[in-house]
């Protein structure tokens, strides 16, 4: 088969099989697990094969649909850069649906559960192989859908509904403007294939490709959470824990970064948008990292983390360095993965988010211990672990941008204490619970994500990538994770400075801002224009309605009346006529 075949079968494989999965009986788990894992696989089989076949970019399609002179293809683009990325994807993927058959034991709507994920799957690698911008939309969208439906999943969680809710709203905000960006580049270039639109960006004018960065930066901003359309992720972990780790590590998130990537050299010919995304990293990866210090719940901590590690990426994609930032891209993908499944076999263990109840689980769960401090490790950049050479590679590249170097090199030492703070809180210090180590469905994906986690970057350092490298620009950095380090340790070895200081957790009161400038007055005027309609618009026309009901109402009782009394006067007349007419002939 050709590598444009089984490229169309690596979509397809997780997309059959999760429609198939969505008629099955909602309590049939073994076939919704088996369609699951089994979509997973193929994707996970077919992405290696190509990798390891992989002989250059290739790129097949076919008219879908035209409207007059445009033409919509169904069309797929394959480079290394893709199939790296669908890589990620499928490994987590099959991660999730493994973890999430222990995890989600007793769940009576299981069944759904693993088809959308195995739906969100291929959506993802929709976004990651298509060759035209209504394919990559069409997979943005349906990501969109099925995150609203796999959040909004524990129906017996009252904030589940409002997070997904809240999901869908703050990123269709964004998604209007990737909409209209990807019309505006099809108008203008006449095609909506994206080698065809990227080779005619140095034809375009200057406010055109302005325009359309950031019409597509919008929706760039919803997907991957960035500052001020972030507000999202941290809620959404209302969902179950697997889909936080899909969502945060290998699809919806990850998809804003790399379609940036992708479209690249249209934002590397508008100054303005990349000022505008080097402005919205450095503020979303200081925002992140601050918040990550204050909340009390070990998911929305990850959540806060997962906000500033894109910010990372964004500020290298700002600064031009764009396989620095596929490379950090990949390997959080591995560590952030890996992190939240910890976090879900301890919350599976002693059934609680909350890090305030947890403490000295090390010795119940070592399995765990072990593997979260790996991912921790990564997240900090301690080396040789993955996440120090992908953070290493941003901040050399952000030289370039003192600012963002400055708020880079600041969020290394933050995240340093707040995932030192995680470590801490949970696992170290007094026992406050007793836990448990899951069974080998849940432990099993956490020691193979920990190998990535792990090894991936002195993996590519080994390899002689120009990507990893090591020099005595490292010693800062490292400097700032190590204070980072010993001031967590000594400021939580005995107690949470962070108690108490939820508005810290809550991202500083901007969900705050964010109701009273934007929700409440939508929600006014969406009040104001209800009652205008009811009272106004549908007053007058039942009000019409009514009178005219009555007035005819009054007629017919008129007529019911009358009508008896004129029969006998016609009659009476008629009979007196006939009267008269015989008399006047007799006489």
């Amino acid at each position: 088969m050709t590598t444009v075949g089984l490229t169309v079968a690596l979509i397809g494989a997780p997309l059959l099989l999760g429609l198939a999965g969505l008629v099955l009986p909602q309590r049939n788990r073994p076939a919704g697990a088996a369609f699951g894992v089994l979509g997973a696989g193929l994707a996970l089989a077919l992405v290696t094969v190509l990798l390891i076949g992989f002989d250059g970019p290739r790129e097949g399609s076919f008219i879908w649909v035209e409207f007059g002179e445009f033409e919509i293809m169904a069309s797929v683009l394959v480079d290394r850069r893709a199939l790296f990325m669908a890589l990620a994807v499928a490994v987590v993927a099959f991660c999730v649906q493994v973890y999430s058959i222990s995890y989600l034991r007793g769940d009576d709507r299981y069944g759904p559960y693993a088809a959308q994920v195995s739906i969100f799957t291929a959506a993802m690698l929709t976004v990651v192989f298509s060759g035209d911008l209504i394919m990559l939309l069409i997979g943005w969208e349906v990501m969109g859908a099925c995150s609203y439906l796999l959040i909004a999943h524990d129906r017996s969680l009252p904030e589940a509904p409002a997070a997904a809710v809240k999901a869908f709203l703050v990123t269709r905000v964004g998604d209007v403007g990737f909409l209209l960006g990807v019309i505006w580049l099809g108008a203008k270039v006449g095609s909506f294939r994206i080698s065809e639109v990227l080779d005619a960006v140095p034809t375009l004018d200057s406010t055109t490709i302005t325009v359309a960065a950031l019409l597509l930066l919008a929706g760039v901003a919803g997907k991957s959470a960035q500052f001020p359309l972030h507000t999202w992720l941290p809620d959404a972990m209302a969902g179950p824990t697997p889909i936080s780790a899909l969502i945060h590590a290998a699809t919806m998130v990850a998809a804003g970064v790399y379609v940036v990537a992708r479209l690249f050299p249209l934002y590397d010919a508008s100054p303005v948008a990349l000022n505008v995304l080097a402005i919205m990293a450095g503020i979303t990866l200081l925002l992140g990292a601050l918040a990550a210090t204050g909340s009390d719940d070990i998911k929305r901590v990850l959540a806060w983390s997962t906000v500033s590690q894109l910010g990372y990426m964004m500020a290298a994609l700002a600064v031009r360095a764009v396989d620095a930032a596929m490379f950090h891209l990949l390997t959080h993908a591995a560590f952030k993965a890996l992190l939240f499944l910890c976090a879900g076999s301890v919350i599976h263990a002693v059934g609680s988010n909350l890090m305030s109840r947890m403490g000295g689980l090390r010795r119940d769960m070592p399995l765990t211990f072990v593997t979260m401090a790996v991912g921790l490790a990564a997240l900090v950049g301690v080396p040789p672990m993955a996440g120090f050479w992908s953070k290493e590679a941003i901040v050399a590249a952000l030289s370039q941008r003192p600012f963002l170097l400055y708020a880079a090199l600041a969020g290394i030492a933050v995240t340093a204490w707040y995932s030192t703070r995680l470590l801490v809180l949970t696992f170290l210090g007094e026992r406050r619970v007793h836990g448990h180590e899951p069974d080998l469905a849940m432990t099993g994906p956490l020691v193979l994500l920990a190998i990535p986690a792990a090894g991936l970057g002195l993996g590519v350092y080994l390899a002689g990538d120009d990507l990893a490298h090591l020099d005595g620009k490292a010693v800062l950095p490292l400097v700032l994770a190590a204070a980072g380090i010993g001031l967590g340790w000594l400021m939580c070895r005995r107690r949470d400075p962070m108690a108490g200081r939820g508005w810290v957790g809550d991202g500083f009161g901007l969900n705050t801002v964010q109701r009273w400038v934007v929700v409440r007055p939508v929600v006014g005027v969406a009040r104001a224009v209800r009652a205008m309609d009811v009272s106004g618009v549908d007053g007058i026309v039942m009000g019409i309605g009514r009178l005219t009901e009555s007035a005819g109402a009054g007629l017919a009782r008129w007529h019911r009346a009358a009508l008896p009394r004129a029969f006998a006067g016609v009659l009476a007349g008629a009979f007196l006529l006939a009267v008269a007419g015989v008399t006047v002939a007799l006489w």
